[in-house]
């Protein structure tokens, strides 16, 4: 028996699909953060960018970006001024950069809890949306952390600034939080 076309056109369709999005790892994600994620994160609430939308638009909930700060290019003598491209962000929201690898360096790791205390105001139920870009796992692990750190109310934002930019939504420019000096 011979297959349809239109049978063969739903398989490879189901294929497509079932190869953009990626099964939930049992720990974190390590290496190539910029790849399709997972549809779910077991613990959190994952939100469409209208649901995201209007969780911002109520108020809701803090909102964390956590995409990476690019550095400073190698080789760029100490005297040059050098800027790093501005990130625009979802409004109000608080940029902690470099808290979404796979594994974190003890300052790191201080960073991120002690930016998740001010995002919070200390209360671990409250709601904290993590996002960075579509396709980036640094959400998906920094959001996995804040429920180890004993954080109940997560949310995940898989299409980050990239979803909120393409429905229009408003972005404004944003510095990241202020990283501990080395001596803290």
């Amino acid at each position: 028996m011979t297959p349809q076309p239109a049978t063969i056109a739903v398989f490879a369709t189901v294929l497509i699909g079932a190869a953009t999005i990626a099964p939930e790892p049992p720990g974190y994600r390590m290496e190539r953060y910029r790849a399709p994620t997972p549809a779910t994160l077991a613990g959190a609430t994952v939100l469409t960018t209208e649901q995201a939308h209007a969780l911002w638009s109520d108020r809701r909930a803090a909102f964390i970006d956590v995409l990476a700060r690019p550095p400073r290019p190698r080789g760029l003598p100490p005297s040059t001024i050098w800027h790093p491209k501005p990130r625009a962000d979802i409004p109000g929201s608080i940029w902690l950069p470099d808290t979404g690898y796979g594994a974190l360096a003890p300052v790191m790791e201080t960073y991120f809890s002690n930016g998740l205390a001010q995002a919070s105001a200390g209360d671990r139920g409250r709601e904290l949306v993590f996002y960075c870009l579509k396709n980036c796992w640094m959400s998906w692990n920094a959001a996995k952390r804040a429920m180890t750190l004993g954080y109940t109310h997560i949310v995940w934002y898989p299409d980050g600034t990239d979803g909120w930019e393409a429905h229009g939504f408003p972005t404004e420019a944003r510095q990241p939080l202020p990283r501990p000096s080395a001596s803290e």
